[in-house]
């Protein structure tokens, strides 16, 4: 298991032991615990605990500056994911929208499966930046229609 992995599970945990909306985290004392740099702290942050995959995140940087993360309510799922997608989209993170459609029982694997395929770079024939605008209108149409 990677450094982003281990950071990963211990915010995870301590979101499930935290019985407040949001759990608050500094990024200094994480970094102290995993002996890693702060910026490490943000990859995780920026990367695992995205609104495509179901988070909202507030971060103040600083000597007092700290990270509060949540889990966005599951009746708000589905428009905050749509507000993430935004008007443009690349085929990542369109993917990381789609698992977490389905890490929130939104959606099954036979319908993850379709979107991925129906938003992949071999199913949009037209030219960059068209592709990842066309991607973003297309998920955003299917995760209306469920």
């Amino acid at each position: 298991m990677g450094i982003s992995d281990k950071i990963e599970a211990f915010i995870n945990e301590l979101m499930k032991e935290d019985s407040d909306e949001w759990t608050e985290l500094r990024r200094n004392e994480l970094a102290s615990i995993f002996n890693c740099v702060p910026s490490q702290i943000n990859y995780v942050i920026s990367t695992r605990f995205s609104p495509e995959r179901g988070y909202a995140v507030e971060s103040r940087r600083g000597g007092g500056g700290y990270l509060r993360i949540r889990r966005i309510p599951h009746d708000a799922d589905k428009q905050m994911i749509m507000q993430a997608i935004g008007n443009s989209i690349d085929f990542s993170n369109a993917k990381a929208c789609i698992l977490n459609l389905k890490k929130l029982n939104i959606i099954d694997d036979l319908t993850a499966h379709i979107m991925a395929a129906a938003t992949s770079d071999n199913s949009l024939t037209v030219p960059q930046p068209h592709k990842d605008r066309l991607r973003a209108s297309i998920l955003k149409n299917m995760i209306a229609a469920i």
